[in-house]
């Protein structure tokens, strides 16, 4: 057994010490028939606030049984120290996810905060998603190849079999087309400008 001082964070169990436990000890320390370490350790052992459990026992085990203290006399009255273990360090990994974690939070909040005074996208924005841009693509090639088919064969049924004219004929159905998508498009889009103008007034009447 290590006979030596331990130092008062190590692990183990810690006794406060009393009285009698400094009188055990004092006598100890003069003690002949210990050897000289443990004396040692009982000199040093007196004036130390927590006393280990486990350096204390070596030195009453090696006492002389006829002139030492009854192990549960020794320690009436004493109190029973227990060290807290340390915090765990957090590691980097979880500092980051903790930091994203209270980011979201706090972005939420205000999110939910500010609600009631943002003013809600309009859903039914033109080309508000990548699905209506498609969309809305692929109907003007469509609106303008159609336009060009109708026009070839409207001035190939005029004009013969004469490519130059039939070219003509499609470019201009293309154009045709093209105009009429658009005039769409601005009659589409007129029609939703009073219902987010009505909304953005309400707004500002309601802050």
């Amino acid at each position: 057994m290590n006979n030596k001082t331990l130092p008062p964070s190590s692990p183990g169990l810690t006794v406060s010490p009393t009285e009698p436990i400094r009188s055990f000890l004092l006598s100890a320390s003069k003690e002949p028939h210990l050897s000289h370490e443990l004396r040692d350790l009982a000199s040093t052992l007196i004036s130390q606030n927590h006393i280990h459990y486990r350096s204390l026992r070596s030195i009453w085990i090696a006492s002389d049984p006829s002139t030492r203290p009854e192990l549960i006399r020794l320690f009436s009255g004493s109190q029973f120290i227990f060290n807290s273990p340390k915090p765990r360090e957090k590691s980097e990994e979880l500092k980051a996810r903790l930091k994203k974690l209270q980011e979201l939070a706090e972005r939420n909040a205000y999110q939910e905060l500010v609600k009631d005074i943002t003013p809600k996208k309009d859903e039914n924005e033109p080309f508000s998603s990548y699905k209506d841009q498609l969309g809305f693509g692929l109907h003007v090639a469509l609106t303008m190849f159609t336009g060009y088919l109708v026009g070839y064969a409207a001035f190939r049924a005029l004009f013969g079999h004469n490519p130059a004219m039939s070219a003509a004929g499609g470019i201009l159905g293309l154009v045709c087309g093209m105009l009429v998508e658009t005039l769409l498009f601005i009659i589409r889009t007129s029609n939703q400008d009073p219902k987010s103008s009505t909304s953005t007034s309400t707004l500002k009447k309601n802050q």
